[in-house]
């Protein structure tokens, strides 16, 4: 009944506008003509509910759709002179056979929507345009011809849409444009000469398409133009010094280009520039001393390219620049005292070069200096001791150089919120006063000679997400009492620090994840509160003095992934409730004085035997099996039974030796098969496995590698490879499978076991049977599934890289080999296969080599995970895209990921750029510049954080 009621109210509204159509086809053609639109548009927010026409409504010479949203009119309410449509959440193709009727249309704006299909040419019939608006859409195809027509234009915006094919060279017959923006499409080919010849353009952006060719030189004839950005796309060759001509410009950047050669010292000309940027190309040679004749330059980006040399002396003369990013490049010598003259200087980035001796001295007392990072270098002396002193540096980052003294010079640097100074010679107490650092977040100052201890006022630093002081050999002290209660902190890290003390209670610590307190000498035990960490991932307490029970309560926190208490003195069981913990993969107890039995539970399996070492009272598996009755050969049997049963078991021996003896014989000593079963796998035979073989395929009829499915006699069900190998490999190959069989982690396919004889080896893996990332791609799947994925993968290959030893590459990263379990929870599956398949051939790389090989494979992950989040974020739309993503334009890509991924809330937002942001750091083209995976995981996690997805790769 609903159905039949919407239907008729459907068909008298279609009848009345048919009515009121006829009615103003003769007196209200602007009104008739938008409707008309409007019943091409998709419109769900119903964003154009007053484009009505009122009934019985009578017109007096003015047009109805001058009251309309969206549309301007002339004084009298007689033309319509204006169409801004923009943002109204619009889809739909657009004919284009309304705009006929409006030839004194001065403004077009449809932009901010989602229109598609190709860009009607009869747009150009609307001869009376000043301005033109369709960015941000997805119009698509060649741009039509016919836009000399518009000789009225002054702006043509047609940013973030999926143009095609060649750019229009006619665009260049508008006298009158001003405005041109044409980036973040598809357009292929090379800039055309022609557009050298705009008389009057002033702004000019072509970036983040798929250009390619020579950038023409004719471009400096734009002797008009003030803002031009061109990068962000596949050119060849060199910048034209004719650039330089362009005497107008201000703002240039031809930044991920694919450039090379030097940079034409005739920029130097370009005397009313204020930003240049020129980073992520292929740039070499030194940078020319001459650009700091540019005396309006503010802003001066040339990072991520191959420049040699130092920064050229007379950069002091540059007394605008705010930026000055010389990061990633080959650059050497010291960092000249001018630099720190700069009275306007705000950023200081020259990380990851070769950079020598001390950081000007006067640093930061002759500018408001808000962000240095001068990380990974040959840096040598102090800080300097005025960098804080205008109360504006919130980052400063010099980790792995050889700074050496204090930090006196930061320690009231109230305006901080990044510090970072790992690996390096610092000495002498840590001075920082938390209670006058209102907004640090992240403070790494590990791998230094610290003494001292911990600051005390350390529970006061109320906004401290990441601490980390480990490998301060000296430091000393204890942990400050109130150090668990920060409402922030998540990570918290003093391994091998000479700490005396005992554990403070675990009161109000809500956000922890990771403690590592390991080689200290704590003492006393570990807290009951310890339960309060709900957060709680990882706990390392190994290498101490702590004594007493492991508490129940330790066995309670959901999440709980890691607990290393090896080497201490604790006694007593293992709690039993650890064999019901889902997230666990490890607990090592090695090396105290347990006793009992280990919990039965499933994570147990997937522990070897070195977590559970060193405890003469400890037994089950993997260990010895306890003791659980008293035997049939006790004291208590009598004789006879003894008797009868001894000679029970004797016949039985002589009848199944003489059934081996026979199999034996009928199957050839070449058939001899081994099994070597792996933590989870109970102790089958070869022949049990070869027996679940046959019953789905023969063995020695599966192509090589092959997959099979096959169901062991106690009902597991198990994926088999296999694969042929040369006896002559077989002994290190095997030995190259034990390392995989040992690799355990919950986002990892488990290597159950393996059965080999000196020609075939069969690996039996866990059988995960919801699919793999490929089948899912397919599907729609909301954001927070996708970012569960993306951060599983991570955690996998990140153990694989880090946690393993020798590390151990994936090796063929790619959707299909991403399978899911029961609870959707991505697991990596064969990784190292593809090693696995080398030793197996015969191959015996050298040492130096072979490891040469590994971190080219390590680097290969890493790259490969950036692709795969980029096709995860976009439904499998972008694939093999590491290379060509780094064209389009950031803030382009990032709303088409945004676009989507409808309906996500603001902290997805926040997400899908940090995601996003990880994918771009690892697709970098060169290997040095990606990110460690254990790095790309703390970006995940929120412990390191990405302010400039452009300017600031570094966390």
């Amino acid at each position: 009944m609903e159905v039949f009621k919407y239907s008729h109210i459907k068909n008298l509204l279609l009848a009345t506008f048919m009515v009121s159509s006829a009615v103003l086809a003769i007196d209200d053609p602007y009104s008739e003509a938008l409707l008309s639109l409007k019943a091409e548009l998709v419109d769900d927010d119903n964003s154009l509910q007053n484009w009505v026409v009122p009934s019985g409504g009578k017109l007096t010479g003015k047009s109805y759709a001058c009251s309309w949203s969206g549309i301007k009119c002339n004084n009298g309410s007689t033309i319509v002179t204006s169409i801004d449509l923009s943002m109204k959440k619009l889809g739909g193709v657009v004919s284009g056979k309304q705009f006929s009727i409006f030839t004194n249309l001065t403004s077009l704006n449809l932009s901010h929507n989602f229109f598609s299909g190709n860009l009607p040419a009869k747009i150009f019939n609307l001869t009376s345009l000043t301005s033109l608006d369709i960015s941000r859409n997805n119009f698509s195809g060649p741009f039509p011809g016919g836009i000399p027509r518009l000789q009225n234009l002054i702006v043509l915006d047609a940013f973030s849409n999926s143009f095609s094919g060649s750019l229009p060279a006619e665009f260049s017959q508008l006298a009158s444009l001003k405005v041109l923006n044409l980036a973040g499409s598809y357009f292929r080919g090379s800039i055309p000469s022609e557009y050298g010849s705009f008389k009057s353009l002033e702004f000019l952006h072509l970036a983040g398409n798929s250009l390619s060719g020579s950038i023409p030189p004719e471009l400096g004839h734009l002797n008009t133009v003030t803002h031009m950005e061109i990068g962000y796309n596949l050119y060849q060759g060199f910048i034209p010094p004719e650039i330089g001509n362009m005497s107008q410009l201000q703002y240039l950047d031809i930044a991920g280009a694919n450039l090379s050669g030097l940079i034409p010292k005739q920029l130097s000309n370009l005397s009313n520039l204020q930003s240049l940027f020129l980073f992520s190309n292929q740039l070499t040679g030194s940078i020319p001393s001459e650009l700091s004749n540019i005396e309006p330059l503010t802003d001066l980006d040339l990072s991520d390219n191959f420049f040699t040399g130092s920064i050229p002396e007379s950069f002091s003369d540059l007394e605008n620049l705010r930026l000055l990013s010389v990061m990633y490049n080959d650059m050497s010598g010291t960092v000249p005292e001018g630099i720190a003259q700069l009275p306007s200087l705000e950023t200081l980035l020259i990380w990851n070069n070769k950079f020598s001796g001390s950081l000007p001295r006067s640093l930061g007392r002759n500018s408001k200096l808000k962000w240095v990072d001068a990380s990974t270098n040959d840096l040598v002396g102090n800080i300097p001791p005025d960098i804080c002193v205008s109360g504006e540096l919130f980052k400063l980052i010099l980790f792995s150089n050889k700074f050496t003294g204090g930090l006196s010079s930061i320690s009231n640097c109230s305006s901080l919120v990044r510090l970072r100074l790992e690996d390096n010679l610092f000495s002498g107490e840590i001075t920082l006063k938390f209670s006058l650092l209102p907004d640090i977040l992240y403070v790494d100052l590990s791998r230094n000679n610290f003494v001292g201890g911990i600051p005390s006022d350390i529970s006061q630093a109320t906004q401290l997400e990441y601490f980390n002081v480990s490998y301060n050999q000296q430091l000393g002290g204890i942990i400050p009492s109130q150090t668990w209660s920060l409402p922030q902190l998540q990570n918290f890290s003093a391994s091998s620090c000479g700490i005396s003390s005992d554990l403070p209670p675990f009161e109000s610590c809500k956000s922890i994840s990771v403690v590592d307190l390991d080689s200290n000498n704590l003492s006393g035990t570990i807290p009951n509160s310890v339960s309060k960490c709900q957060t709680l991932e990882k706990i390392n307490l190994s290498n101490n003095n702590l004594t007493g029970h492991i508490p129940d309560e330790l066995a309670t926190i959901p999440v709980l992934g890691v607990v290393d208490l090896s080497n201490n003195n604790f006694n007593g069981t293992i709690p039993a409730k650890f064999g019901s913990c889902s997230n666990l993969q490890l607990l090592n107890v090695s090396f105290n004085n347990i006793s009992g039995s280990i919990p039965a539970g499933k994570s147990f399996k997937l522990m070897g035997r070195s977590a559970f070492v060193g405890n003469s009272e400890l037994c089950g598996a993997p260990l010895q099996p306890c003791p659980d009755s008293v035997g049939i050969l006790g004291s208590k049997c009598s004789w006879k039974v003894t008797r009868i049963v001894l000679l029970s078991v004797g016949l039985l021996i002589v009848l199944l030796g003489l059934a081996f003896g026979m199999s034996y014989l009928r199957r050839g000593i070449k058939s001899q098969w081994k099994m070597v079963s792996f933590a989870g796998l109970p102790q089958f035979t070869a022949n049990d496995v070869l027996t679940s073989l046959s019953a789905t395929t023969k063995p020695t009829e599966v192509q090589s590698p092959s997959v099979t499915k096959a169901v062991l006699p106690t009902g597991i069900t198990v994926l088999v490879k296999k694969i042929e190998w040369e006896e002559r490999s077989s002994k290190v190959a095997s030995e190259f499978i034990v390392r995989l069989g040992n690799a355990r982690h919950k986002n990892l396919v488990r290597l159950l076991g393996f059965c080999h004889n000196p020609h075939l080896v069969y690996l039996l893996y866990d059988y995960l049977p919801n699919g793999n990332l490929a089948e899912k791609m397919e599907m729609k799947w909301d954001w927070a599934a996708k970012f569960r994925t993306v951060v599983g993968i991570a955690r996998g290959l990140c153990f694989l890289h880090h946690e393993c030893y020798p590390a151990i590459p994936h090796g063929d990263l790619k959707p299909s080999n991403i399978v899911f379990d029961e609870n959707m929870e991505p697991h990596l599956a064969e990784f190292g296969f593809k090693q696995v398949l080398r030793w197996s051939k015969g191959s015996s790389p050298t040492r130096n080599k072979w490891e040469t090989v590994t971190k080219e494979e390590l680097c290969m992950d890493i790259y490969k995970f950036g692709e795969m989040i980029l096709e995860i974020v976009t439904g499998g739309r972008l694939t093999n895209a590491g290379a060509s993503i780094h064209s389009k334009p950031w803030e382009v890509l990032l709303r088409e990921i945004y676009n989507e991924n409808e309906g996500t809330s603001a902290s997805s937002l926040h997400e899908i750029k940090l995601v996003l942001e990880v994918a771009m750091l690892c697709t970098q083209s060169r290997s040095s510049d990606r990110p460690s995976m254990e790095d790309v995981l703390k970006l995940l996690s929120g412990l390191k954080h990405l302010e400039d997805g452009r300017t600031s790769k570094e966390g």
